[in-house]
Protein backbone atom coordinates (compact mmCIF):
# COMPACT_ATOMS: atom_id res chain seq x y z
CA UNK A 1 0.00 0.00 0.00
CA UNK A 2 1.19 3.33 -0.91
CA UNK A 3 -0.36 6.78 0.41
CA UNK A 4 1.67 10.55 -0.94
CA UNK A 5 0.66 13.45 0.43
CA UNK A 6 1.77 17.32 -0.08
CA UNK A 7 2.77 19.82 2.18
CA UNK A 8 0.58 22.59 1.78
CA UNK A 9 1.97 24.94 4.93
CA UNK A 10 4.83 25.55 6.40
CA UNK A 11 8.04 23.86 6.99
CA UNK A 12 7.72 21.01 9.18
CA UNK A 13 8.59 17.40 10.02
CA UNK A 14 6.97 14.41 8.11
CA UNK A 15 5.59 13.03 11.52
CA UNK A 16 3.80 16.26 12.04
CA UNK A 17 2.09 16.46 8.57
CA UNK A 18 1.06 12.56 8.70
CA UNK A 19 -0.73 13.12 11.90
CA UNK A 20 -2.46 16.46 10.63
CA UNK A 21 -3.54 14.51 7.69
CA UNK A 22 -5.22 11.86 10.09
CA UNK A 23 -2.60 9.18 10.73
CA UNK A 24 -2.79 7.60 14.32
CA UNK A 25 0.30 8.01 16.32
CA UNK A 26 -0.01 3.98 16.69
CA UNK A 27 0.85 3.36 13.23
CA UNK A 28 3.68 6.41 13.17
CA UNK A 29 5.02 4.43 16.24
CA UNK A 30 4.95 1.19 14.27
CA UNK A 31 6.82 2.84 11.44
CA UNK A 32 9.74 4.52 13.48
CA UNK A 33 10.40 1.37 14.57
CA UNK A 34 11.12 0.09 11.71
CA UNK A 35 8.14 -2.95 11.58
CA UNK A 36 6.37 -2.56 8.10
CA UNK A 37 6.00 0.34 6.38
CA UNK A 38 8.59 3.32 5.10
CA UNK A 39 8.70 6.85 4.43
CA UNK A 40 9.86 8.84 1.48
CA UNK A 41 10.41 12.92 1.33
CA UNK A 42 10.32 13.03 -2.53
CA UNK A 43 12.12 10.21 -3.72
CA UNK A 44 14.45 10.02 -0.72
CA UNK A 45 14.31 7.79 2.38
CA UNK A 46 13.37 9.62 5.08
CA UNK A 47 12.69 9.42 9.32
CA UNK A 48 9.40 10.86 10.80
CA UNK A 49 11.77 13.54 12.21
CA UNK A 50 12.94 14.87 8.66
CA UNK A 51 12.24 18.56 7.57
CA UNK A 52 9.47 18.74 4.66
CA UNK A 53 9.07 22.22 2.73
CA UNK A 54 6.30 23.66 1.44
CA UNK A 55 5.69 21.92 -1.89
CA UNK A 56 7.07 18.70 -1.33
CA UNK A 57 5.60 15.68 -1.28
CA UNK A 58 5.68 12.80 1.45
CA UNK A 59 4.67 9.07 0.24
CA UNK A 60 4.21 6.36 2.74
CA UNK A 61 5.20 2.84 2.05
CA UNK A 62 3.52 0.27 3.79
CA UNK A 63 4.12 -3.59 3.89
CA UNK A 64 0.48 -6.14 3.32
CA UNK A 65 -1.51 -7.08 6.25
CA UNK A 66 -1.81 -10.11 7.13
CA UNK A 67 -3.31 -12.28 9.89
CA UNK A 68 -3.41 -15.94 9.43
CA UNK A 69 -5.80 -16.26 12.40
CA UNK A 70 -8.56 -14.80 10.23
CA UNK A 71 -10.05 -17.66 8.13
CA UNK A 72 -11.18 -16.44 4.17
CA UNK A 73 -14.48 -17.87 3.63
CA UNK A 74 -17.23 -17.37 1.07
CA UNK A 75 -20.71 -15.97 2.05
CA UNK A 76 -23.38 -13.49 0.28
CA UNK A 77 -21.94 -10.32 0.55
CA UNK A 78 -24.90 -7.17 -0.30
CA UNK A 79 -21.98 -4.38 -1.17
CA UNK A 80 -23.55 -0.63 -0.90
CA UNK A 81 -20.29 1.32 -1.22
CA UNK A 82 -16.49 0.45 -2.09
CA UNK A 83 -13.24 2.36 -2.96
CA UNK A 84 -10.02 1.69 -2.28
CA UNK A 85 -10.28 1.90 1.67
CA UNK A 86 -13.94 1.26 2.29
CA UNK A 87 -16.36 -1.45 2.08
CA UNK A 88 -19.74 -0.68 3.45
CA UNK A 89 -22.30 -3.87 3.13
CA UNK A 90 -25.59 -4.88 4.05
CA UNK A 91 -25.91 -7.18 6.79
CA UNK A 92 -28.43 -9.36 7.13
CA UNK A 93 -29.98 -10.01 11.23
CA UNK A 94 -28.37 -13.34 12.41
CA UNK A 95 -25.14 -13.17 10.87
CA UNK A 96 -22.25 -12.21 13.58
CA UNK A 97 -20.08 -9.24 12.80
CA UNK A 98 -16.27 -10.40 14.26
CA UNK A 99 -15.18 -14.37 15.11
CA UNK A 100 -15.90 -15.07 18.55
CA UNK A 101 -15.27 -18.62 20.75
CA UNK A 102 -18.21 -20.16 19.28
CA UNK A 103 -17.56 -19.14 15.37
CA UNK A 104 -14.39 -18.31 14.11
CA UNK A 105 -15.35 -19.13 10.22
CA UNK A 106 -19.04 -17.71 9.15
CA UNK A 107 -18.95 -14.40 10.62
CA UNK A 108 -18.84 -10.76 8.27
CA UNK A 109 -15.67 -10.67 8.42
CA UNK A 110 -14.74 -14.12 7.62
CA UNK A 111 -16.59 -13.29 3.96
CA UNK A 112 -15.50 -10.13 3.52
CA UNK A 113 -12.17 -11.65 4.06
CA UNK A 114 -12.93 -14.20 1.43
CA UNK A 115 -14.15 -11.23 -1.07
CA UNK A 116 -10.89 -9.21 -0.80
CA UNK A 117 -8.59 -12.60 -1.34
CA UNK A 118 -11.21 -13.07 -4.44
CA UNK A 119 -10.95 -9.59 -5.55
CA UNK A 120 -7.39 -10.15 -5.76
CA UNK A 121 -6.10 -8.48 -2.35
CA UNK A 122 -5.83 -11.51 0.14
CA UNK A 123 -3.47 -9.30 1.76
CA UNK A 124 -5.79 -7.21 3.00
CA UNK A 125 -7.57 -7.89 6.56
CA UNK A 126 -10.80 -5.98 7.02
CA UNK A 127 -11.43 -3.95 10.31
CA UNK A 128 -14.85 -3.24 11.76
CA UNK A 129 -15.47 0.69 11.70
CA UNK A 130 -19.59 -0.07 12.71
CA UNK A 131 -19.82 -3.13 14.87
CA UNK A 132 -23.88 -4.18 15.01
CA UNK A 133 -25.37 -6.99 17.69
CA UNK A 134 -26.07 -10.39 15.50
CA UNK A 135 -29.60 -10.20 15.49
CA UNK A 136 -29.34 -6.34 13.98
CA UNK A 137 -29.98 -5.95 10.27
CA UNK A 138 -28.44 -2.78 8.05
CA UNK A 139 -25.04 -0.92 7.23
CA UNK A 140 -21.63 -1.99 8.29
CA UNK A 141 -18.54 0.30 7.87
CA UNK A 142 -15.58 -1.71 6.96
CA UNK A 143 -11.83 -0.44 6.86
CA UNK A 144 -9.87 -2.49 3.97
CA UNK A 145 -6.44 -1.52 5.71
CA UNK A 146 -4.97 0.10 9.04
CA UNK A 147 -4.22 3.07 7.54
CA UNK A 148 -7.86 3.85 6.85
CA UNK A 149 -8.99 2.36 10.27
CA UNK A 150 -6.76 5.09 11.97
CA UNK A 151 -7.76 7.97 10.05
CA UNK A 152 -11.79 7.46 10.47
CA UNK A 153 -10.97 7.03 14.81
CA UNK A 154 -9.58 10.41 14.24
CA UNK A 155 -13.42 11.79 12.16
CA UNK A 156 -14.74 14.55 14.67
CA UNK A 157 -18.37 12.64 15.99
CA UNK A 158 -20.31 15.48 14.10
CA UNK A 159 -19.12 14.41 10.73
CA UNK A 160 -20.17 10.76 11.44
CA UNK A 161 -24.03 10.18 11.18
CA UNK A 162 -25.39 6.94 12.34
CA UNK A 163 -29.33 6.86 11.50
CA UNK A 164 -31.54 3.53 12.62
CA UNK A 165 -35.13 2.51 11.87
CA UNK A 166 -36.70 0.75 15.01
CA UNK A 167 -40.14 -1.17 15.60
CA UNK A 168 -41.37 -0.23 19.06
CA UNK A 169 -44.20 -1.28 21.18
CA UNK A 170 -47.14 1.20 21.83
CA UNK A 171 -47.37 4.47 20.99
CA UNK A 172 -44.96 7.07 21.49
CA UNK A 173 -46.32 10.15 23.56
CA UNK A 174 -44.05 12.90 21.33
CA UNK A 175 -43.36 12.73 17.34
CA UNK A 176 -40.05 13.64 17.96
CA UNK A 177 -38.10 13.63 21.09
CA UNK A 178 -34.17 13.49 22.63
CA UNK A 179 -34.00 11.00 25.21
CA UNK A 180 -30.64 11.75 27.31
CA UNK A 181 -30.31 9.47 30.35
CA UNK A 182 -26.85 7.96 30.91
CA UNK A 183 -26.65 3.99 30.37
CA UNK A 184 -24.65 1.53 32.75
CA UNK A 185 -24.66 -2.14 33.74
CA UNK A 186 -24.46 -4.02 37.39
CA UNK A 187 -21.30 -6.01 37.47
CA UNK A 188 -20.96 -8.06 33.89
CA UNK A 189 -24.44 -8.46 33.12
CA UNK A 190 -25.06 -8.32 29.39
CA UNK A 191 -27.91 -6.19 29.97
CA UNK A 192 -27.90 -2.48 30.55
CA UNK A 193 -29.92 -0.41 32.26
CA UNK A 194 -30.67 3.59 33.00
CA UNK A 195 -28.55 4.30 35.98
CA UNK A 196 -27.43 7.86 37.51
CA UNK A 197 -23.38 6.65 37.91
CA UNK A 198 -23.73 4.95 33.73
CA UNK A 199 -22.09 6.59 30.70
CA UNK A 200 -24.00 9.63 29.15
CA UNK A 201 -26.11 8.31 26.79
CA UNK A 202 -27.84 10.38 23.82
CA UNK A 203 -30.73 9.35 21.00
CA UNK A 204 -32.70 11.24 19.24
CA UNK A 205 -35.71 10.16 17.87
CA UNK A 206 -38.83 10.65 15.40
CA UNK A 207 -41.86 8.51 14.81
CA UNK A 208 -42.35 7.54 10.85
CA UNK A 209 -45.51 5.22 11.25
CA UNK A 210 -47.59 4.26 13.59
CA UNK A 211 -49.86 0.72 13.34
CA UNK A 212 -52.74 -0.65 16.16
CA UNK A 213 -50.24 -1.27 19.12
CA UNK A 214 -46.65 -0.63 17.57
CA UNK A 215 -44.36 2.21 15.92
CA UNK A 216 -41.94 2.97 13.45
CA UNK A 217 -39.33 5.14 14.40
CA UNK A 218 -36.14 6.33 12.88
CA UNK A 219 -33.19 7.10 15.13
CA UNK A 220 -30.23 8.98 15.35
CA UNK A 221 -27.16 7.81 17.35
CA UNK A 222 -25.27 10.87 19.38
CA UNK A 223 -23.42 8.31 21.12
CA UNK A 224 -22.19 4.72 21.10
CA UNK A 225 -23.26 2.97 23.92
CA UNK A 226 -24.05 -0.61 23.80
CA UNK A 227 -27.32 -1.49 22.94
CA UNK A 228 -28.01 2.09 23.42
CA UNK A 229 -31.44 2.38 21.12
CA UNK A 230 -32.60 -0.82 22.61
CA UNK A 231 -32.22 0.38 26.75
CA UNK A 232 -33.70 3.62 26.04
CA UNK A 233 -36.94 3.05 24.46
CA UNK A 234 -37.17 0.23 27.26
CA UNK A 235 -36.74 3.38 29.44
CA UNK A 236 -39.23 4.87 27.96
CA UNK A 237 -41.67 1.82 28.32
CA UNK A 238 -41.24 1.04 24.90
CA UNK A 239 -38.86 -1.63 24.18
CA UNK A 240 -38.04 -2.74 20.65
CA UNK A 241 -40.39 -5.58 19.27
CA UNK A 242 -38.81 -9.39 19.16
CA UNK A 243 -36.42 -7.88 22.00
CA UNK A 244 -36.46 -10.50 24.53
CA UNK A 245 -33.51 -9.07 26.69
CA UNK A 246 -35.22 -6.07 27.07
CA UNK A 247 -39.09 -7.12 27.34
CA UNK A 248 -40.33 -6.78 23.79
CA UNK A 249 -42.42 -9.35 22.80
CA UNK A 250 -41.74 -12.26 20.73
CA UNK A 251 -44.86 -13.46 18.84
CA UNK A 252 -44.77 -11.01 16.22
CA UNK A 253 -40.61 -11.26 14.92
CA UNK A 254 -37.98 -13.57 15.59
CA UNK A 255 -35.42 -10.91 16.75
CA UNK A 256 -34.93 -7.17 17.74
CA UNK A 257 -37.03 -5.52 15.43
CA UNK A 258 -33.94 -2.93 14.36
CA UNK A 259 -31.90 -2.21 11.64
CA UNK A 260 -28.84 0.80 10.73
CA UNK A 261 -30.83 2.11 7.74
CA UNK A 262 -28.38 5.01 7.04
CA UNK A 263 -24.75 6.41 7.43
CA UNK A 264 -23.21 9.46 6.79
CA UNK A 265 -19.56 10.51 6.84
CA UNK A 266 -16.79 12.75 5.78
CA UNK A 267 -14.28 10.68 3.79
CA UNK A 268 -10.98 11.73 5.56
CA UNK A 269 -8.89 10.71 1.91
CA UNK A 270 -11.00 12.74 0.16
CA UNK A 271 -12.62 15.09 2.24
CA UNK A 272 -16.15 14.47 0.81
CA UNK A 273 -18.98 12.69 2.19
CA UNK A 274 -19.79 9.19 1.86
CA UNK A 275 -23.87 8.91 2.24
CA UNK A 276 -25.37 4.94 1.92
CA UNK A 277 -28.93 3.78 2.44
CA UNK A 278 -30.31 0.43 3.42
CA UNK A 279 -33.57 -0.60 2.97
CA UNK A 280 -35.77 -1.59 5.22
CA UNK A 281 -35.98 -6.25 5.57
CA UNK A 282 -38.86 -7.68 4.87
CA UNK A 283 -39.07 -8.90 7.95
CA UNK A 284 -39.43 -5.25 9.38
CA UNK A 285 -41.41 -4.19 6.08
CA UNK A 286 -44.65 -6.47 7.03
CA UNK A 287 -45.71 -4.20 9.59
CA UNK A 288 -46.10 -1.52 7.49
CA UNK A 289 -47.02 -1.94 4.59
CA UNK A 290 -47.00 1.01 2.02
CA UNK A 291 -44.62 1.85 -0.27
CA UNK A 292 -43.86 4.15 -2.79
CA UNK A 293 -44.15 3.59 -6.40
CA UNK A 294 -40.64 3.25 -6.83
CA UNK A 295 -40.97 -0.04 -4.46
CA UNK A 296 -39.11 1.57 -1.61
CA UNK A 297 -40.33 2.07 1.69
CA UNK A 298 -41.10 5.23 2.91
CA UNK A 299 -38.87 6.75 6.11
Amino acid sequence: MEYTWINSGGKQTVKQLLLTNGLSQRLLSQIRRGEGGEVLVGTKHSKLKTMVACGQTVTLRLQNENNDELVAAQGDLTILYEDTNWLIVDKPAGMTTVPGPSNRKTTLVNYVKGYLAESGAKDLVPHIITRLDRFTSGVVLIAKNRVAQGMIDKIDRKNFEKYYLAIVEGKLAAEHAMIDKPIGRRDSEIRRRVMAEGQNAITEYWVRDCFKDRSLVLVKLYTGRTHQIRVHFNALGHPLLGDELYGGSLDKIGRQALHAFKLKFLEPFTQKYVEVECSLPADMQQFFGVCHKSGKFEY
